[in-house]
């Protein structure tokens, strides 16, 4: 029907292709601020680092750069192959095959992600040290434990820690690229000659590569941001060189230039990781057809390699950590902790609320505009979950202490004391905390607009309603469930968070993952364990939600 056969004025929310057309620079104007959340912070460590003293750069590349260069690349592939072997196995056994204990491995295999790599690092130094109770079970049973290796400051310690930990990452990726192939393709490699085998490596992993090449992408940025394993861990690498910087020899300009490598690095990372998105295809058509089932033997020696991964990076860990609180309970829970959790739960709920409204909007901004410069900021504003905490803690740091000072010059003449007004405040932990996890509160809020049905939009533009009107009374009601998600995951994801909180701090301001920090640092496993258990029991929602999305896949028969 035509505007003037309605006798309305022309729609105020026209479809996004429209409005594009019509106010192309609308969308990107909008969503410039959430753009600038991001690019200030490496902005400033990308200025501070083309500034650098030569006394600096000659110390690093003397006595820093060689050293940590060397262990962070040595770990990134260690925990590369490692992830490899472990999550495209599982992948291809979950969603291919039929064994003893499938369906529970199907979806308890996604448990470890609910435990910080730290927490993970902890548990595993604390059972495997000297004192620990793995070789004083040695020690009892044989005389000696001499020849068991030294696992503190162990790069294989380390590396089966993050194994064990971002597994998960290339196994949800490599198990929907295998559901969605379906087994057609595989009988027909079966039809020209090529045995099981043969297929899986010719076919399946081929067809596979793209999600593949994703998850692993995301393990390496995960490995690259690490700080709280490898501290545990007493390994130097690109993380821990940059907080000694800062915080050991005082030297911002130097944990900057460290800092400005680290993004050259993420970026390398974040190209890899979009070009493998690009690459990937679905096959709709592909899914249902039966799974395998293996012999005998097989069978249970599936069911016996994915029993030991959940136990290896779930289960015992868990157990271990529920002693460990159980035994000192009763001596550390004081009004101190009550404390710490108020702390982080006040930062992590402000940080969630916060990034959740930003999300819708920039959401809403993306639905509205199609226009290149809104998609390419959008894609800017989500950039910085990519980044290390410690990178973005520099980079909020610096244009943060530039504008404190240029405060306090101004009130100077009117006797107000020279004192830190932003630098250490809540603020600065949000703006850093923000820009890291803006794009998990996004892709989840985004996720539940894309199901808004266009129809809907225009139906209330023909009623009349204004754009807001159409957010409040259409949008909000329908992403109700996208946005508890958003909420939810960023919640648990800045309790989770270390090195910004640390580095961006005030005094004294201590968090559950600051407690840890400072107990682990001391070797105080058992202690540090009470302030991870709620950690890990909070970090199991935003899990079980991913649990239920991904088994919410048609249930397939089984071939003989």
């Amino acid at each position: 029907m035509a505007t003037a056969e309605r006798g309305l004025n022309p729609p105020a929310f026209a479809p996004a292709a429209h409005r594009a057309r019509s106010l192309p620079w609308r969308g990107a104007l909008a969503a410039l601020p959430n753009a600038l959340l991001t690019l200030l912070p490496l902005g400033a460590v990308l200025v501070l680092a083309l500034t650098p003293q030569a006394d600096t750069w000659a110390h690093l590349w003397q006595h820093v750069l060689p050293r940590v260069l060397a262990n962070t690349a040595l770990l990134m592939a260690l925990v590369a192959v490692g992830v490899l072997a472990v999550g495209v196995p599982l992948a291809w056994l979950t969603a291919m095959c039929e064994f003893p204990g499938r369906r529970v491995f199907a979806w308890a295999l996604v448990l470890p992600l609910a435990f910080p790599a730290y927490v993970l690092a902890f548990v595993q130094m604390g059972l495997f040290e000297y004192a620990g109770p793995v070789q004083t079970a040695l020690r009892e049973l044989f005389g000696s434990s001499r020849w068991f290796p030294e696992i503190r400051g162990s790069f294989w310690g380390l590396t089966l820690v993050l194994v064990l930990a971002f597994y998960p990452y290339v196994y949800l990726l490599a198990r929907g690229a295998f559901l969605t192939q379906g087994r057609r393709a595989l009988e027909a490699a079966q039809t020209l000659g090529c045995s099981p085998a043969g297929a899986l490596w010719r076919v399946a992993l081929p067809m596979a590569r793209p999600w593949i090449g994703a998850g692993l992408a995301l393990v390496l940025m995960e490995t690259l941001a690490d700080f709280g394993a490898v501290a545990v861990f007493n390994v130097d690498t690109f993380t821990t060189a940059l907080y000694k910087a800062w915080f050991d020899l005082h030297d911002l300009g130097a944990a900057a230039q460290l800092a400005s490598l680290l993004v050259l690095v993420v970026l390398v990372l974040v190209a890899a990781e979009q070009r493998s998105r690009q690459a990937q295809r679905f096959d709709a058509a592909a899914g249902g057809d039966a799974r395998r089932a293996l012999g005998p033997r097989a069978r249970w020696l599936a069911t016996a390699f994915c029993a030991a991964v959940l136990g290896a990076a779930f289960v015992v860990p868990m157990l271990q950590i529920v002693v460990w609180s159980l035994q000192v309970w009763r001596e550390d829970l004081d009004a101190r902790y009550w404390g710490f959790a108020w702390n982080t739960l006040r930062l992590a709920g402000t940080t969630a609320a916060a990034v959740t409204v930003l999300a819708l909007l920039l959401s809403w901004i993306r639905r509205r505009h199609a226009d290149a410069a809104t998609a390419w900021l959008v894609r800017l504003a989500v950039v910085g979950y990519a980044f290390p905490g410690v990178v973005l803690a520099v980079g909020v740091f610096v244009p943060i202490a530039w504008f404190d000072a240029q405060l306090l010059a101004l009130l100077k003449p009117f006797g107000v004391e020279p004192l830190a007004l932003l630098k250490g405040s809540l603020a600065t932990m949000l703006l850093a905390l923000a820009a890291r996890f803006l794009a998990v509160g996004f892709h989840a809020t985004d996720s539940a607009m894309q199901r808004v049905s266009r129809h809907q939009e225009e139906a209330c533009a023909s009623l009349g309603l204004t754009p807001w009107q159409t957010l409040r009374r259409l949008h909000l009601p329908l992403l109700r469930g996208g946005l508890l998600a958003a909420f939810l995951m960023v919640l648990v994801d800045v309790m989770k968070e270390m090195p910004i909180t640390l580095m961006t701090r005030s005094f004294g301001w201590d968090t559950l993952a600051v407690r840890v920090f400072q107990l682990t640092s001391e070797s105080m496993w058992q202690q540090a364990a009470l302030p991870a258990l709620a950690i890990v029991l909070v970090g199991l929602l935003p899990v079980a939600l991913l649990v239920m999305q991904t088994e919410r896949r048609p249930s397939s028969r089984t071939l003989s």
